[in-house]
């Protein structure tokens, strides 16, 4: 468990600005955060920022913070990047190692992990050892090895804050308490948008269809995973480990208006909400300002013209893979690595339009059935595991689509 929020060790200084590293500053997050950076040029400084393989969009957003390096992940992106960013003094590197140099520059306090999936954990990883405080939007970094930042973040006695809408709403909710006190957290989802779709058609839902959210603009995969609830599942994951809670106390509740960003009910059973406009941004200047409320003209809801506010409980027949994050998280070990392996692995064969929708949990429950014994506080244990699992599923759509 994280330390108590009563006591948590807040690390931000003093001084302004603040020195940022972005660790996916092309994606869905990373440009939400770069927004929220315009917005405070005094109090926030861009040193580094890192992308995948997106080197020209890269290039335009070093032109205009102008950090002191730039790290893309994609080896054949760094002789182009260093072209673009001939001139400007910005210091052009690549592949793994140049991501973890961004993560760990001295002029950084604060990274904002933002890396989609797997690939975000090793740079996450360094981040911490180095004593940053860090931004999680990499989920997958607690999902697939919980145990080892736990014990890295004690370690370093560093800060994790979280930059997910409705683990910021619990944090928010939960500064100033003891986690001891905790009854139940109330995750709140959407439902995405086959909440009322009739189940009979999911075996002809379209990647498009999939992709188009009712509230929340993200990027493909993330979207795709609220559409089957697998995002709630990793959430559930998640609040585990950065609350402390046992699987039974965390609940997961539909939604549709996304106004109510996740919930906290005590042991003596009063309960909190953070409630807002579905925006990104809010959850990410949080995070970059805590302990500190910045003002910002983000949009706030009008209460006068709010008219309802509905709840349900997800369907588990809709939503399996909200089950089978349950059952990842209960079953502990390489089991929860594995799913989010065979998730990733599974939503990009749907991307593509090697397997339906529904193949998406039928795969998953299938890799969880192969989940190998080992030791999920061991790096290599859990990227071995990554890859068995991703490896699994790729045979299995090969399967299902002769």
């Amino acid at each position: 468990m994280l330390p108590s929020l009563r006591r948590f060790p807040v690390r931000a200084s003093d001084a302004l600005p603040r020195g940022l590293a972005l660790l996916g500053a092309t994606g869905s997050i990373g440009t939400q955060t770069l927004e929220v950076a315009r917005l405070f040029p005094e109090r926030l400084r861009v040193c580094a920022l890192t992308a995948n393989g997106n080197w020209e969009g890269l290039a335009e957003q070093a032109r205009v913070f102008c950090p002191d390096l730039v790290a893309i992940a994609d080896g054949r992106g760094y002789a182009p990047l260093k072209d673009a960013l001939a001139g400007t003094g910005i210091r052009v590197v690549a592949g793994e190692e140049g991501l973890a140099e961004a993560a760990t520059l001295d002029a950084v306090e604060t990274v904002v992990a933002a890396v989609i999936g797997f690939a975000g954990l090793r740079p996450t990883l360094a981040a911490i050892r180095a004593g940053k405080t860090i931004a999680l939007a990499n989920k997958e970094a607690l999902v697939v090895a919980g145990a080892l930042v736990e014990r890295l973040v004690r370690e370093a006695e560093t800060v994790l804050l979280p930059i997910d809408s409705e683990h910021s709403a619990l944090f928010q909710c939960l500064v100033g308490e003891d986690t001891g006190a905790i009854e139940t957290l109330h995750l709140t989802a959407s439902g995405g948008p086959f909440r009322l779709r009739p189940t009979e058609t999911f075996n002809d839902i379209t990647p498009s269809e999939a992709l188009a959210h009712p509230n929340w603009s993200m990027g493909a995969k993330i979207t795709v995973d609220s559409a089957t609830m697998m995002n709630k599942g990793l959430e559930v994951i998640e609040a585990h480990w950065l609350f402390g809670v046992a699987p039974e106390q965390i609940e997961v509740v539909l939604h549709p208006q996304s106004i109510i960003h996740s919930l906290v009910t005590f042991r003596d059973g009063s309960t909190k909400a953070q409630l807002g406009v579905p925006d990104m941004k809010v959850p990410i200047q949080y995070a970059l300002s805590f302990p500190d409320r910045w003002p910002a003209p983000h949009a706030r809801v009008d209460w006068r013209t709010l008219s309802r506010l509905d709840f349900e409980p997800p369907d588990p027949a809709r939503f399996p893979c909200l089950g089978l994050a349950y059952d990842a998280l209960r079953q502990g070990g390489l089991a929860p690595a594995v799913l989010n392996a065979a998730n990733e692995a599974a939503v990009a064969l749907f991307l593509q339009g090697y397997a339906r929708f529904t193949d998406i949990p039928r795969l998953i429950e299938a890799a969880l059935g192969e989940t190998p014994p080992g030791d999920a506080d061991d790096l290599d244990t859990l990227a071995a595991a990554d890859a068995a699992a991703r490896a699994a599923v790729e045979v299995r759509a090969g399967a299902l689509a002769s």
